[in-house]
């Protein structure tokens, strides 16, 4: 039983739903986990005072949650794990490119619920530099909202509206660096010894250079090395991601004081679900790589405990972008099991997907997802197959190898097929920050793009339009069925192909993940009506998908899915297994040719009865033909027992 359950079980038993007893109930359970979660981190003789100021914050955080917000938090309480529900359809959005600014997503709530999405992850709208911000992550201010996105007031009215509508929302914590313009940043220049601490300050290279011996590099070509000299200070600054993006000094307890508040102040504007940007990176220790320690697992359990106190209606998001076994520690374990993140980014599918598109084989897929440890059951994952972002291939190199790969060959293939050095590949992706040191690189692109129907469209070949458009909707009911929170990548529902004007902009130009993050065609949806239109069959189709989720109980995540193996190497089968004996059989052929599958083990299961089965798509059933049942050429069936 994690804290959240706790919570519950104590809530349900008194009669009186008041807010600041259950404050008081929620202070007195978890303080003994904050209490061993601070000096695990933190030294009990160095910093007792700090932890005396935690514990007298928390009652003052608490006092400033809106009333509103505080009744939605009992009310999420006794909900149980909401996150988890089949009802839940996400949708990532740059504000300013899908509708100008937040007024404007105001304006297309409409739009959201047409397509049946109910939860927006609206990406950075705080206050940033205005020249390069990587994207809104280098932050100025954690809850002040810049202008280009409008006011908060904005926010609020727009938070309010998504409740109304039973609507969630998420925004970014970039919780492992702010930009060098920030208060603390400014302070530091100018030579404040005290904010100085709150990074990690250099005179000289000489620890620097000792951290560069084992830290490797998150961008090689734009930003290569950790460090950067600062020469205001006439010192040296690490710098993990970009040189104008500094990283916060965990150590420093102070840091950590000051960003609860921060966090409080931005969950208090509305947001549901935190993603916690780059928290991999957040304890730096000399000698290791510097991400994945267990003190950063500590501290993000710290900021859960702590918020769960202050504002248990918001969950944490771990945007942790690692290796398998690595991603499944950021749910909790041992004894924060379902008390660190209680949703995380299922990467590893992600980057597996890919890579059976590409292969036209899941043995892979199989073999890793297999192995992959269950999940606490207080937890789901984040399904997707696009975000704003580059595609990592995340791969496990033994399963590689046992695949019958060479893992350095089979990535490079893999960049080879997607990023055009392939005359055969249908795929039109870019190549991002390749190291020529390792081999490693990472791919940019549209899924539209790097599914082919950029080139199809370009040599109006109608074969390979229908086969483009099969694998985008064969992804997304992949998210959408597998278990979990699916979130679609704005465009990818109107199959937005790659956009190369960010090449004209300076402040762009060098960052390539700009060709997916284009300016959503609001004329491609006035014309979603021509049902012939690709757009069109991909928006509709997702369409149905969701509204077939929304009414499937068996794919809300109960840690209830099961993979069968059918002798067919394109062929994907999961089941989502259901009470009385009901489910969801996935099937997915990742080919270009149609796939047959035995249909006598599909009845064992209980989905073919008197040589028929019902799919939940087409809302057909179907006779199967000397007992195969055929799989079109990327083709996806969802089917329903008799």
């Amino acid at each position: 039983m994690n804290q959240a359950a706790l919570h519950r079980l104590i809530s349900s038993s008194l009669k009186e739903k008041n807010p600041e007893l259950l404050f008081e109930k929620r202070f007195a359970t978890n303080l003994t986990l904050i209490k061993d979660l601070f000096f695990s981190v933190y030294d009990k003789k160095i910093h007792r005072k700090h932890f005396e100021r935690l514990l007298a914050l928390l009652p003052k955080l608490f006092n400033q949650r809106p009333e509103t917000l505080r009744t939605q938090d009992v009310e999420r309480i006794e909900s149980g794990d909401w996150y988890q529900s089949e009802q839940m359809a996400g949708m990532q959005l740059y504000v300013d490119l899908f509708n100008k600014d937040l007024r404007g997503i105001l304006e297309k709530i409409p739009y959201f619920n047409d397509l049946g999405i109910n939860f927006l992850h609206l990406m950075p709208i705080m206050t940033r530099p205005s020249g390069e911000n990587d994207g809104g992550y280098a932050v100025n201010s954690y809850h002040e909202i810049d202008k280009r996105y409008g006011t908060k007031k904005d926010l609020l009215k727009l938070s309010e509206k998504l409740r109304d509508e039973k609507m969630y929302l998420m925004l970014d914590f970039v919780v492992n660096h702010t930009s060098d313009e920030f208060p603390w940043a400014k302070k530091a220049k100018q030579g404040n010894k005290k904010y100085q601490k709150y990074y990690y300050i250099y005179d000289d290279r000489a620890i620097p250079d000792e951290f560069e011996k084992s830290l490797p590099e998150v961008f090689p070509e734009k930003a290569p090395g950790n460090f950067t000299y600062d020469p205001e200070m006439e010192k040296w600054v690490m710098t993990v991601f970009n040189e104008y993006q500094w990283d916060l000094n965990y150590s420093n307890p102070e840091v950590f004081l000051e960003m609860l508040e921060n966090l409080c102040k931005m969950v208090n504007l509305g947001v549901d679900i935190v993603r916690f940007d780059a928290l991999a990176f957040l304890w730096k220790k000399l000698g290791t790589v510097s991400q994945n320690l267990h003190e950063a697992h500590n501290l993000i359990s710290l900021f859960k405990m702590c918020l769960q106190v202050v504002a248990p209606g918001t969950l944490f998001l771990a945007e942790a972008i690692v290796a398998p076994h690595e991603i499944i520690k950021y749910l909790g374990q041992g004894p924060t099991e379902g008390n660190e993140c209680e949703v995380a980014y299922n990467a590893s599918l992600m980057a597996l997907l890919w890579n059976s598109i590409a292969t036209k084989k899941t043995g892979l897929l199989y073999k890793s997802m297999a192995n992959l440890p269950q999940k606490p059951e207080y937890c789901t994952w984040v399904n997707y197959i696009r975000c704003h972002d580059d595609i990592g291939l995340g791969l496990d190199d033994r399963f590689i190898a046992e695949s019958g790969w060479n893992p350095q060959g089979h990535r490079k293939f893999l960049l080879d097929y997607y990023c055009q050095n392939l005359d055969w590949s249908p795929a039109k992706g870019v190549l991002f920050m390749y190291n020529p040191k390792t081999g490693d690189g990472r791919i940019s692109g549209s899924a539209a793009s790097l599914l082919g129907l950029e080139k199809a469209l370009e040599q109006n070949d109608a074969q390979l339009i229908e086969a483009s458009v099969n694998k985008i909707i064969m992804l997304h009911g992949i998210i959408l069925s597998f278990g979990g929170m699916p979130i679609i990548y704005a465009g990818d529902e109107i199959a937005a192909l790659n956009d190369y004007s960010f090449l004209k902009d300076k402040n762009k130009k060098d960052d390539n993940r700009w060709i997916n993050r284009s300016k959503h065609n609001w004329k491609t949806v006035e014309h979603l009506h021509n049902k012939k239109l690709p757009q069109s069959k991909v928006y509709h189709t997702l369409k149905k998908l969701i509204s077939i989720r929304k009414k499937t109980k068996e794919l809300a995540d109960g840690n209830n899915l099961e993979l069968h193996h059918t002798g067919n190497e394109h062929v994907l089968v999961f089941e989502r297994t259901g009470v009385d004996k009901q489910g969801v059989l996935v099937l997915c052929n990742f080919d270009e040719a149609s796939q047959v599958i035995n249909g006598s083990w599909v009845a064992k299961l209980g989905y073919l009865n008197n040589s028929a089965f019902h799919d939940l798509i087409t809302a057909k059933k179907s006779e199967v033909n000397s007992g195969f049942i055929e799989l079109k050429p990327y083709q996806m069936l969802w089917l329903k027992k008799l």
